[in-house]
């Protein structure tokens, strides 16, 4: 059966969440589906922000104290462990998911000295590669793995496995469940990397040893905002990371000469916390403790399943292919088409008001954020992508000038 737009405002009349659609900023006259990449302005980050440059004019140096500042790493960790399945002093925000990758494998290799070999898959977002290539480097002495078939790769030499829960190309997502247990099966320690699921849909990662995520991408925290980790209570009193700043500190105001780790989570804090950004991540995480997860779930797959049929009754030689996987319970909260000028495509699109994004080399991504994204915008913009693929806007030379973020 082929559904209208008017099929689809039914649908978003009758959508549980869509009013925390007016919590957000969208931009006029777009389509906004890169919720993947960066989400929406909360609409009381601002005010939130404005309240922190307050509480700094008029307390100054005492807002450290009075206003909580120093504990905003295990304060805001403790309100976004209920989005990862976790509980309270087991997450601490701060620094960069770059920064949280080292924290990870560093202590994951330190509780396992006799293994030399980390596995990362070379679908990982680069930085995770990339983090891991320097980390080893630097120890010496360790081999980086490819997963392959994960069976296959792991071996007694094996000491911990870093993957992302959904492939940032793909969409597709991994049954964090059982390959955690296969990996803990063959004693390495499973780090799990959530930078394309948290906020997407409910995660539970209270069986893993480790887990890192940004928040500004389905979590709206704003561009640049701090990134999270999260540690097994297990691992809390035996692990130790490389990075041993003075936040991470047993006793910060002593300042003792050499480093001792905190107790709990606080030893997984590395620096100073940036004040202000935590800011719009508090007021974002306002909305979430409204939110539904289940409801949250259940319209993303909506929202990506309507984009998949839709796209799939496009007629013509467009040269499109569909790289996500059909079965929703194998993908996250985005769809990836292949098209072979797929950046002058999505240009051509975001020239006309649906802005996705681009992954090299041929790849158009799409991501749902389901507390703002509606049924009808999923219906607008496979009309849009129609449009563009049968009158060929896409092959205006502007269109194939490449910005330096795609």
């Amino acid at each position: 059966m082929t559904i209208s737009r008017a099929d689809c405002l039914a649908l978003d009349a009758g959508d549980p969440l869509k009013h925390l659609r007016d919590e957000f900023v969208l931009p006029d006259d777009t389509i906004y589906l890169v919720g993947n990449s960066l989400g929406a302005l909360p609409r009381a980050a601002s005010a939130a922000t404005a309240r922190v440059m307050e509480e700094w004019g008029r307390q100054a140096v005492g807002g450290w104290n009075s206003a909580g500042w120093f504990d905003l790493p295990l304060t805001t960790g403790d309100r976004l462990a209920p989005l990862i399945g976790v509980g309270p002093g087991q997450v601490a925000v701060g620094e960069t998911t770059s920064i949280a990758i080292v924290k990870a494998v560093s202590a994951a290799l330190g509780l396992r000295p006799d293994r030399r070999v980390i596995i990362s898959d070379t679908a990982n977002f680069p930085t995770d590669r990339y983090m891991v290539e320097g980390l080893a480097r630097a120890l010496g002495g360790y081999e980086i793995r490819d997963i392959g078939v994960l069976d296959e790769a792991l071996a007694d030499d094996v000491a911990c496995v870093l993957l992302s829960e959904v492939d940032y190309r793909t969409g597709e997502r991994h049954d964090t469940a059982a390959v955690t247990a296969r990996v803990q099966a063959a004693g390495a320690l499973m780090i799990w990397d959530l930078c394309h699921s948290a906020g997407a849909f409910p995660v539970d990662m209270s069986a893993a040893d480790f887990a890192v995520g940004c928040t500004y991408k389905y979590l709206n925290a704003g561009p640049g905002s701090p990134a999270f980790i999260y540690v097994h209570p297990r691992h809390h009193a035996e692990a130790e990371h490389m990075l041993t700043g003075w936040h991470g500190h047993a006793a910060p105001f002593a300042f003792e000469p050499s480093y001792r780790p905190a107790e709990g989570i606080r030893r997984f804090t590395v620096s100073t916390p940036h004040v202000l950004s935590f800011a719009p991540l508090n007021a974002s995480l306002d909305i979430w403790e409204r939110a539904d997860l289940d409801q949250v779930r259940a319209k993303s797959v909506a929202l990506t399943s309507l984009f998949i049929d839709l796209v799939e009754k496009l007629h013509g030689p467009y040269g499109l292919e569909l790289v996500t996987p059909r079965d929703p319970e194998r993908r996250g909260s985005q769809v990836s088409l292949r098209h072979p000028e797929g950046y002058p495509v999505m240009r051509a699109l975001i020239d006309r008001g649906v802005h996705g994004d681009f992954r090299a080399p041929d790849i158009l991504r799409f991501g749902f954020a389901p507390l703002y994204i509606r049924s009808v915008d999923v219906y607008d913009a496979v009309a849009t992508l129609t449009e563009v693929l049968e009158k060929e806007h896409w092959r205006d030379e502007r269109y194939r000038q490449r910005l330096a973020v795609t």
